[in-house]
């Protein structure tokens, strides 16, 4: 099993939030720091100082960390065009040491994107095909070689298909609750499948549909990683927890009862990771929304992650 932490930014967290953030996280052993890839908070609330570009924040933590994983938790397949992305992902690797990891999505945020010009198709998940069909391609690609791809969103004409990652390959995440084209994109190009937000009973549910999809294509499902965030809280006491949800602008009550959250104490959230466990899950993403919060962070890496299943 592995345990990473996952974070919002664009709530109002500088990059220097995110430095201090993930190199604690790396000190308490965490095994990996994931990121979302917005430019726009949601909700109510400070946005300052402003949103932070995800590749552009991993490429700093990429020198300013040593051993724990970086990627992000999903990149929108809007925000960039796959060649310029394969480069800026390849390039984050090497500057790591061989760290990152890629997630890629649809992109969902149309706010996010009516508010910096971003184009917004209503149909996107054959971008998010076509994207991850060149990211790979040229990875793939042997030194020497140039890369070509005709498709209907995207041409490339013999592209020298450089830099390569030092990872072969870097790990690709594909993530959501598609019931169809999701799980059949995942079993095609991902080295991971993600289900985040959701009770126990659909994370078998996508978890079955994914391990399905990958027979479909002759692929054996036990080369797919499972894995799934949820949000969390935890603390020594009940009023702790709370406060940690309240300053979310979240209930208690409601965080507390959900089936699609870690929270409460260090105990309970072992029975969760065990209960994903058994059903095929061998990463979990503890999404942490304080980033400010610290002292969170180091009571999940000193009193949660000792106990959980490895």
């Amino acid at each position: 099993m592995e345990y990473c932490v996952f974070t919002e930014p664009q709530q109002g967290f500088s990059y220097d939030d995110q430095r201090v953030f993930a190199q604690a996280a790396e000190r308490l052993g965490f095994d990996g720091y994931f990121r979302s890839d917005h430019y726009l908070r949601m909700g109510p609330g400070d946005p300052l100082p402003g949103p932070t570009d995800a590749w552009t924040t991993l490429a700093g933590l990429a020198r300013e960390t040593t051993r724990i994983r970086l990627g992000t938790l999903v990149s929108s397949a809007t925000h960039r065009l796959p060649a310029v992305l394969a480069i800026q992902v390849a390039q984050v690797d090497a500057m790591s040491d061989g760290r990152v990891e890629l997630g890629l999505g649809t992109g969902w945020f149309e706010e996010e994107h009516r508010a910096y010009g971003i184009p917004f198709p209503a149909k996107r998940f054959g971008i998010l095909e076509e994207q991850l069909a060149v990211i790979t391609g040229l990875w793939r690609t042997p030194v020497g070689d140039a890369f070509s791809f005709a498709g209907e969103h995207y041409t490339l004409d013999g592209a020298p298909a450089l830099p390569k990652p030092g990872e072969s390959p870097v790990p690709v995440i594909v993530g959501g609750g598609g019931p169809r084209r999701t799980p059949a994109v995942a079993a095609r190009f991902a080295t991971e499948f993600n289900i985040g937000f959701v009770p126990e009973p659909v994370v078998a549910e996508k978890f079955a549909g994914v391990r399905a999809a990958c027979e479909d294509i002759d692929r054996d499902p036990a080369s797919l990683k499972l894995s799934v965030a949820l949000p969390t809280f935890t603390g020594a006491d009940d009023a702790q927890i709370a406060a940690r949800v309240e300053r979310t602008g979240r209930s208690f009550a409601d965080v507390r009862e959900s089936e699609a959250a870690f929270a409460g104490a260090p105990d309970e959230i072992a029975a969760k990771v065990e209960r994903l466990r058994a059903l095929g899950a061998t990463r979990i993403y503890f999404q942490l929304l304080d980033i400010r919060d610290l002292d969170h962070l180091a009571f999940l890496g000193t009193e949660v992650l000792p106990g959980l299943p490895r």
